[in-house]
């Protein structure tokens, strides 16, 4: 019912039905409603936009294949087109958790497609002169339409949005590493001083790690873009013609900008989800590098004058209710958290594809919604933290004022004194709170020329065997 509490009567293979009066959805999708009534969660529009172009695509390929009558074709075309650029989106109203195989949302598509274009024809919602299954359907099932839509969908996101976020955080992380590659600090190993490391070193790591990120993607797309599209029911191809999933994969990625093809094994294709679960597996593997740079980023900000304190974060809002002036990191906390959300729906995708039975997975609709939910808060997120955060970070003179200090520096000396005798002076700098350089100039026959060789920083930082200079 509806706010105007008119309904009119749908029909569907088990019977009239009551619908909106207003409503383009029919009888199947209604009975979904009511069916599941479990959550607040739907197919976002990036999935709705494919599954639109899906059936757009079917129809001028049926059309052109001699199976649908062009006006027929012309009117689901033009209905199609209108879902697609998101003229009816509340009109999708099934539950994310239906069944298994996604039919409902299938049907949803159908139905409000099947009756916008009898209007464009003419006709009166529920007339049936465009028929949902026999007219929108035709060549198809809900057990290749409902994962060529995952894949679709999940391809266009990772193009038009991830992509994008990720090419402009690693723009971002290159030019602060080549901002940042004169500062000289202490490098850490197990939170503990390690050797010295440039500052810029650091954020050419983070970097690399978002430019792999990327080319990972690229595997990802190459999963998603082998498509179930033609085996209808079970993998057979029953019911449509052998030329039309290759054809409207055709039409879809001139539509789209992304590579979509028919499957090679359309049995794997609707029986399993493996291509959705490596993809997603991928952006777990991102959701980890990402972590570990947001994390990093805000202990090296982390102060100011209790913590490292080597980065000086852009300052967003105020960071405590009840502390004045306290500032937090809160840019990279939010990315944190988003990487956190994007490997738990990641465990969701991992069980959704063990759940493939004989013919046909069984959580299409779970794996497709937590999927493109990864893609859409990491594009977001990494857009964020790029622009709010990244781009805006300052170094501090803390890095480098502890190089001295930092014990791991007497591997400088190793090569020369040896292994154990290094050790003894780091110890006793550490007993002391003495510097290396202080320890040794009183233990070695060394020259002051020749410590401060031994012990110069910035000749760490590069490959080498250190400075070869001989006991005196």
């Amino acid at each position: 019912m509806t706010a105007t509490g008119m309904t009119r009567t749908e029909r569907d293979s088990m019977g009239p039905m009551e619908v909106p009066a207003e409503a383009y959805f029919g009888a199947s999708t209604m009975r979904a409603v009511l069916n599941f009534p479990i959550s607040t969660l739907r197919f976002p529009r990036t999935f709705i936009r494919a599954l639109a172009l899906i059936k757009l695509a079917a129809a001028q390929t049926n059309q052109e294949l001699g199976l649908l009558d062009a006006h027929i074709a012309e009117a689901i075309t033009r209905a199609a087109g209108e879902v697609a650029d998101g003229r009816h989106d509340d009109q999708f109203v099934v539950d994310i958790f239906q069944t298994g195989s996604g039919t409902s949302t299938n049907m949803n598509a159908n139905e409000v497609i099947a009756n916008r274009a009898a209007e464009i024809m003419g006709g009166a919602k529920g007339s049936r002169l465009v028929h949902p299954n026999d007219q929108v359907n035709l060549g198809q099932s809900s057990n290749d339409v409902i994962p060529t839509a995952i894949h679709l969908s999940a391809l266009i996101a990772i193009q038009t949005e991830l992509l994008p976020a990720l090419s402009k955080l690693h723009k971002e992380l290159e030019a602060k590493a080549e901002e940042f590659m004169p500062i000289i600090k202490t490098g850490r190993t197990h939170l503990q001083d390690a050797t010295p490391i440039r500052l810029g070193q650091e954020f050419l790591g983070y970097a690399g790690q978002v430019e792999r990120g990327m080319r990972r993607l690229e595997y990802a797309k190459e999963e998603l873009s082998e498509v179930a599209l033609g085996g209808t029911a079970v993998g057979t191809g029953v019911n449509t013609h052998p030329e039309f999933a290759d054809r409207t994969c055709e039409k879809l990625s001139n539509m789209t900008g992304v590579t979509v093809k028919e499957t090679t094994n359309h049995f794997q294709a609707q029986n399993a989800l493996d291509g959705a679960v490596a993809a997603s597996g991928v952006l777990r593997t991102i959701s980890v590098s990402l972590l570990k740079i947001a994390n990093d980023i805000r202990w090296l900000g982390s102060g100011p004058r209790a913590g490292i304190g080597e980065l000086a974060l852009p300052e967003v809002q105020p960071g405590s209710s009840i502390m004045p002036g306290k500032v937090n990191p809160v840019i990279p906390e939010s990315l944190i958290q988003v990487c956190a959300h994007v490997m738990g729906n990641d465990l969701a995708v991992t069980l959704g594809g063990q759940w493939g039975f004989f013919e046909l997975n069984m959580m299409m609709p779970l794996v497709g919604y937590n999927l493109l939910q990864s893609v859409s808060l990491l594009a977001s997120a990494v857009d964020n933290f790029a622009e709010q955060c990244v781009k805006g970070i300052q170094a501090t003179e803390k890095g480098p004022e502890m190089v001295e200090r930092g014990l791991a520096i007497c591997t400088g000396l190793a090569p020369i004194i040896g292994y154990d005798a290094a050790a003894d002076m780091a110890k006793e700098a550490a007993k002391t709170g003495r510097t290396i350089y202080e320890v040794a100039r009183e233990r070695t026959s060394l020259s002051e020329e020749e410590l401060r060789k031994a012990l110069d920083p910035a000749a760490m930082t590069e490959p080498g065997l250190g400075s070869g200079v001989a006991v005196g």
